[in-house]
């Protein structure tokens, strides 16, 4: 186990003690740990409410400081006063509040009204003005944060050094964790959180308080899809969205909006996907221009102004505008992928969990809230009837209570004989001694004989309210109803249909440059020029990593990635970077925006991109296999991805592409064999099938590899060699152990 040394020091004298052995993992437990629980639970995961620590503590400072309601304050004078209970860096707290504020456009519903220059959420370059220029205050939306936190309605702990305290939790009468959109690395985990529109947020937790069993299906009714401040589309697929509202996890396609100026020939882009910026689309137009690759355009600048956002293309004479933002919807983060991760803390330990499970846990946070609130209102109205109820027992007898106050001696007896006189408390008779003598009015009397009948009633419903669940889901229903037809906005993000997109776009002419295309074992991808092989064709890959494929290509050709997940993505080698053999490469998975933990396992060249040649051959674990014709993988449209792209019934041990019928090693864990020609594997045209048993393989027995090039390895191969399937396998004579390991990696 490796070590690490400790060395310890004495502060009685100069004398060192002995160094002694410290296993890592111990190190690691006790001055690591610490640190990833830390930045999890207190930095960078949102909480429940819908905030990270920073963005609390911020707006609490600002509630504090009164600027709810009153007027606007220097943002220096708030990042200054928020130092008391975050003791951090200025610049940071300076950088969280920019993002709250309604200027810098993060937000649907921002937290802070702003005034001054603080930047664009869609610009990394506009900068936000110093925070002794701009001046901010609370936004009225804020009310509804903080609605109940004077009374109770979440637990307050003292700040770092002990000398005031805050909020653990905002108690957010809305569930505002899927209202504002919130991104945040920890150490280990990520969090991602995309915002959805208000009003329908509202209408979602209604269902849940109504009907807890709601599904998914339900809910894309009600929470149609996300909802961005920047407006832009999303391209729906209501299998993806159900797929992240049920696990938290996935991934929806986002497009920009533009508006075609036939007087001046230009496209105006005037918005653009919430996940990508003004300077990325510049630049990816920018190399567009200077390879060739877009010629339909004359100029491109940014025309931001105070009307909002605006990227203008002048175009060429002649060019069809839809057909050039077909194209660069292709080419351009014009079209980006929004990947969710709703990684949530709940009860201070981090949770993926999707949208219906948020509003379930956000409902169990919202009553222990309303709980609190309302029991602070009852113990209030409690204490206020005891008072009065005190005063009806004077009120039955005024002149006795006069009587009593008058022959007392001493002051500090009054209270003594009034509680002995009436057999009321302390509390009740230091209420009544300090009534005016002018208050004791035949209106005043009435008045609060009333007031004890009105609050004997309200206590009644409170305390009905506190211990009815149902009454309090009613209760925070009518509260979303009042927020929704208050706050609620149109949606901003317009959904469009795949079926409604036109991929009727002119093909782009791409250089037929020859390119060799390389795949490594842990996924990483080069497209390298003949020319720079000839310098150097040794690959400079990962430590442990190695080629899995390497082919000679175009750079007009399609590729094809099939996966572990019976999944596959196209691509075509011009969407890639050149490289050169001593770079890594793209890393694929990252590339083609795959799933989690999702690896490739086969690439193939579509050369000159002929889908009519040649077959995939399938081989799993179970013995079967099947073959699939290319064709069934050409699609009409630019589809990316292409689910079920083969059965996932057993796991794949291999894929093979076929163009004539060659010969096939078939070896099990059992160090048996069989070879067979391809032909006698069956040709299917559905890519879902499961093929027909090819190897026979006996209880625990599993097919571990399928080789065409085996004759180097096993000279003996006549021997196994079998003209009918299935067919059960043969003890290998010749397995050397080394040759295989060479061949498997």
């Amino acid at each position: 186990m490796a070590k690490k040394k400790i060395q310890k020091e004495h502060k009685a004298d100069d004398v060192v003690a002995p160094i002694v052995d410290q296993p890592i993992t111990e190190t690691v437990e006790k001055n690591y740990m610490p640190y990833v629980m830390s930045v999890i639970i207190s930095r960078a995961i949102p909480e429940i409410d819908g905030f990270k620590p920073a963005h609390r503590k911020v707006l609490y400072t600002m509630y504090k400081q009164g600027l709810l309601t009153g007027p606007r304050t220097k943002s220096a004078n708030v990042v200054g006063q928020t130092m008391k209970i975050h003791p951090h860096g200025d610049a940071s707290i300076y950088d969280t509040l920019v993002r709250l504020t309604r200027g810098h456009e993060a937000l649907l519903h921002p937290f802070v009204d702003s005034k001054g220059s603080f930047g664009k959420h869609y610009s990394s370059d506009m900068a936000y003005a110093a925070p002794r220029y701009t001046e901010v205050k609370l936004d009225p939306f804020c009310a509804e944060i903080f609605r109940g936190i004077d009374k109770t309605a979440v637990e307050m702990v003292p700040n770092y050094d002990n000398t005031m305290v805050e909020p653990v939790l905002l108690p957010t009468t809305f569930p505002n964790i899927l209202v504002s959109a919130n991104m945040g690395i920890a150490v280990g985990m990520a969090s991602r959180i995309c915002s959805f529109n208000l009003g329908e947020v509202c209408d979602g937790a209604i269902q849940v308080l109504r009907n807890p069993n709601t599904d998914v299906d339900q809910m894309l009714d009600i929470i149609k899809a996300p909802d961005f401040q920047g407006g832009a589309s999303i391209i729906y697929d209501r299998k993806q969205l159900a797929d992240i509202y049920a696990t938290g996890r996935g991934s929806f396609t986002m497009r920009a909006k533009y508006v075609y100026d036939k007087s001046a020939n230009c496209i105006d882009i005037i918005e653009i996907p919430y996940s990508t910026s003004l300077e990325a689309i510049m630049k990816r137009l920018t190399e567009m221009v200077k390879n060739g690759s877009l010629k339909e355009i004359s100029d491109f600048r940014d025309e931001i102004d105070l009307k909002g956002f605006k990227l203008t293309l002048d175009l060429k004479r002649g060019t069809d505008p839809d057909k050039l933002m077909n194209k660069l919807y292709r080419q351009t983060p014009l079209e980006d992928e929004f990947s969710c991760n709703f990684n949530v803390l709940i009860d201070s330990a981090p949770r993926q969990i999707g949208v219906i499970e948020i509003l379930k846990e956000w409902i169990r946070f919202r009553m222990d809230c309303v709980r609190r609130e309302l029991s602070f209102d009852l113990g209030k109205k409690e204490e206020r009837l005891h008072l009065l109820e005190g005063l009806r027992e004077i009120l039955l007898d005024i002149d006795k209570a006069i009587k009593i106050i008058r022959d007392t001696k001493n002051d500090k007896d009054v209270i003594p004989n009034l509680m002995a006189g009436f057999r009321i408390d302390e509390v009740q008779a230091e209420f009544i001694a300090e009534i005016k003598l002018r208050h004791l009015n035949r209106e005043y009397i009435i008045s609060r004989l009333d007031e004890i009948k009105r609050l004997t009633e309200e206590i009644g419903e409170l305390k009905s309210l506190i211990t009815s669940e149902a009454k309090l889901k009613n209760y925070i229903a009518k509260q979303l109803k009042e927020i929704k037809a208050k706050y609620g906005k149109e949606r901003r993000t317009d959904l469009i249909y795949a079926e409604d997109i036109s991929f009727d776009v002119e093909e782009e002419v791409v250089d037929t440059t020859p390119v060799r295309i390389v795949l490594t074992k842990d996924g990483y991808f080069k497209k390298i020029t003949m020319q720079s092989l000839r310098g150097n064709d040794e690959q400079t890959l990962k430590d442990g990593d190695s080629v899995r494929i390497s082919e000679d290509a175009t750079n007009s050709d399609d590729i094809i990635f099939f996966t572990d997940k019976a999944q596959c993505y196209k691509s075509n080698a011009s969407a890639f970077d050149y490289s050169k053999a001593s770079q890594l490469g793209d890393y694929i998975p990252s590339k083609l925006s795959m799933d989690k933990d999702e690896k490739v396992v086969f690439m193939k060249c579509i050369k000159g991109n002929d889908y009519t040649k040649g077959n995939f051959m399938f081989f799993f674990e179970n013995g079967k296999g099947v073959k699939i014709p290319v064709l069934a993988y050409e699609t009409k449209t630019n589809r990316k991805k292409l689910v079920g792209a083969f059965s996932d019934v057993s796991p794949i041990v291999k894929i093979i592409y076929e163009e004539t019928p060659t010969e096939l090693l078939f070896i099990s864990n059992a160090k048996r064999g069989i070879v067979i020609s391809s032909n006698l594997v069956p040709v299917k045209s559905s890519r879902s099938s499961q093929g027909v048993m090819i190897f026979t393989l006996k209880g625990g027995q599993k097919l571990i590899d399928v080789l065409v090039d085996f004759s180097d390895k096993f000279t003996s191969s006549k021997s196994l060699k079998k003209i009918k399937i299935p067919a059960t396998g043969i003890a290998i004579d010749e397995y050397d152990a080394e040759k295989q390991q060479i061949q498997l990696i």
